[in-house]
């Protein structure tokens, strides 16, 4: 009696597909099923609205450029109420300035004369606060220590030092005791202090002046003050731009 061969046509039954196998020709029946319910109208309308968006975006960008004379250094008022007009972000952005130095590596410190609504985390160096270090955690922005504790600091120094957090008395960040400590967001505001500096590779420096709903008076101001920290002689070029927006030459 010879063997019987099953030969089927049609690919695997249902029995001897895997779980993977059921699973992706289930989904694929259901991809087939949404295809054939939805008139081919309905997709082809929906590709001509997509077209139709991205082409409305790529005039908008094009018109809010056009508003910008690349020839021109405008002044930092122009430049600020400008980037206002050309801002074409959904969302509120922010005033960003980038700025070529002749100097590199170049670090400065300066405090905004009008907030950008961030608030700096301050923390007074404790036993908890070397248990952090330890681990690498730095979740603070302004560290504040007592004499006696500096040299349970030193240890840190390399993790601290880069990112302009070791305590000094230069900057007011080392302090008697804790009762030192300023109380209130006022006599905190001396350590809310912008710390800009040039890019490792290139001197370039990024940063932010504020929020694009803050007065007009209030952007140029925090602006000027930090060309004022740079020092204009140190900087070979400076534009003021909005999150979503074309960029504004201001020196």
């Amino acid at each position: 009696m010879g063997k019987t061969k099953t030969i089927i046509v049609e690919g695997q039954t249902e029995k001897t597909m895997s779980g993977e196998e059921k699973y992706k020709k289930k989904q694929a029946t259901k991809a087939a099923k949404k295809v054939e319910s939805q008139p081919v109208e309905v997709a082809e309308v929906k590709k001509v609205e997509a077209k139709k968006r991205a082409y409305s975006r790529g005039k908008q960008i094009l018109a809010m450029k056009a508003k910008v004379d690349r020839s021109k250094v405008y002044t930092t008022s122009e430049a600020v109420a400008l980037c206002k007009t050309t801002s074409y972000s959904r969302f509120v952005g922010t005033l960003e300035l980038h700025l070529q130095t002749k100097k590199h590596p170049l670090t400065v410190s300066v405090n905004l004369p009008f907030s950008t609504g961030k608030q700096k985390r301050v923390e007074i160096a404790s036993e908890a606060t070397l248990a952090k270090l330890t681990k690498g955690v730095v979740d603070f922005e302004v560290l504040l220590a007592t004499a006696e504790m500096m040299p349970k600091l030193v240890p840190f120094a390399k993790l601290l030092g880069p990112k302009g957090l070791m305590p000094n008395p230069k900057t007011g960040t080392l302090i008697k005791s804790e009762k030192d400590l300023p109380a209130g967001r006022q006599e905190l505001k001396k350590f809310d202090a912008t710390t800009i500096k040039t890019e490792k590779e290139a001197p370039l420096i990024h940063t932010v002046a504020g929020k694009l709903n803050m007065e007009d008076k209030e952007l140029a101001a925090n602006v000027e003050a930090i060309l004022t920290a740079i020092d204009v002689k140190q900087i070979v070029r400076a534009f003021l731009k909005p999150t979503m927006g074309p960029s504004v030459r201001v020196i």
